[in-house]
């Protein structure tokens, strides 16, 4: 378990998963199940921040499959002005049009 987790969350854990073997689940997936299910609590409750609103997504998949808050982020990380007010499609172009050379100086910093 993680060191972030109190002791009430263990006991949730501990609780969820003993109930998923009781109905003959695996143990990994008992495990599994109880761990999101307690971090999803923590997200809810903001004792975690939410990976939706985090990263950049995949490098490898291109900008328009990425969800608006990846694009966004890269517009971030790119330092593009307005960002806040543009829609996904915005972003996109936004951060297609910005030259390799405020890109590669971006990622230094």
């Amino acid at each position: 378990m993680p060191r972030a987790w109190s002791d009430k969350d263990e006991r949730q854990y501990e609780h969820i998963k003993d109930s998923s073997l009781e109905r003959g689940v695996r143990t990994e997936k008992a495990e599994e199940i109880a761990a999101r299910t307690v971090n999803k609590r923590r997200r809810v409750e903001g004792r975690t921040p939410n990976v939706r609103t985090q990263g950049t997504g995949n490098p490898n998949r291109p900008l328009d499959a990425r969800s608006r808050d990846e694009v966004y982020n890269r517009a971030k990380e790119l330092k593009i002005r307005g960002r806040s007010t543009m829609s996904k499609s915005e972003l996109v172009e936004a951060v297609r049009r910005t030259p390799r050379r405020r890109l590669n100086n971006s990622r230094r910093r």
